[in-house]
């Protein structure tokens, strides 16, 4: 009962802090944005802003935004794979973390929160184990626990695993510690992508449901 306050506790206290943080740097970042925006629109064309069908908290499906980094497909071109379709542009939003600034409207709606683990393709849902499904016993986050553990430089059986001992371990402390530790990745720009790709390869599921009958 009384880590069951605690929890409740640290969650009330985390929406709070979530609100008046993602407002201060939407604020304070306007400017930035603004100049993202014309980047991207320069860069890419229109739209300047990256919608799609994430998967939040309870299995609801919300609409992520961030800034475009990539160019639409164009097979006429060879513009068809992740590598191809991203500009310059987008490859330096997407390795100093701007790309997710208007994320922040997300947390500011309810959708997201600052930490937790990164909302992914409604498409996953039915790729997940059970206790890989766990991670949507929390809001998603800008930044997770798999985030500060190696990014998209981890594979998924791994990153999926940090989601789940984030769900089991959360406080308010630990969301604390995992800010300052995105702050430090993202200005060393470490595990952006895996080698080999632009970001990162698709989830299939797990090495277990590939083999089993």
């Amino acid at each position: 009962m009384k880590r069951t306050r605690g929890r409740a506790a640290d969650d009330a206290r985390k929406r709070a802090f979530d609100v008046t943080c993602a407002i201060l740097v939407l604020l304070v970042t306007a400017p930035l944005q603004v100049s993202a925006a014309i980047a991207v629109a320069i860069s890419a064309g229109r739209p300047i802003l990256f919608r799609q069908k994430r998967v939040g908290k309870d299995g609801v499906v919300f609409t992520l935004v961030k800034f475009r980094s990539m160019i639409q497909i164009d097979a006429d071109r060879g513009m068809i794979t992740d590598g191809q379709r991203l500009t310059h542009i987008g490859r330096l939003l997407r390795s100093t973390s701007i790309d997710e600034l208007p994320s922040l409207v997300n947390v500011v709606r309810g959708d997201m929160s600052l930490v937790g683990p990164r909302p992914l393709l409604v498409k996953y849902l039915a790729r997940y184990t059970p206790e890989q499904s766990r991670r949507h016993e929390v809001k998603p986050g800008i930044t997770g626990l798999a985030q500060v553990s190696g990014r998209n430089a981890i594979d998924w059986d791994r990153k999926l695993e940090l989601d789940v001992e984030y769900v089991d371990t959360r406080t308010f402390g630990l969301d604390l510690q995992i800010l300052c530790r995105t702050a430090l990745s993202v200005w060393r720009r470490d595990g952006v992508s895996r080698a080999g790709h632009a970001t990162t390869h698709e989830f299939e599921g797990t090495l277990r449901e590939k083999v089993d009958p």
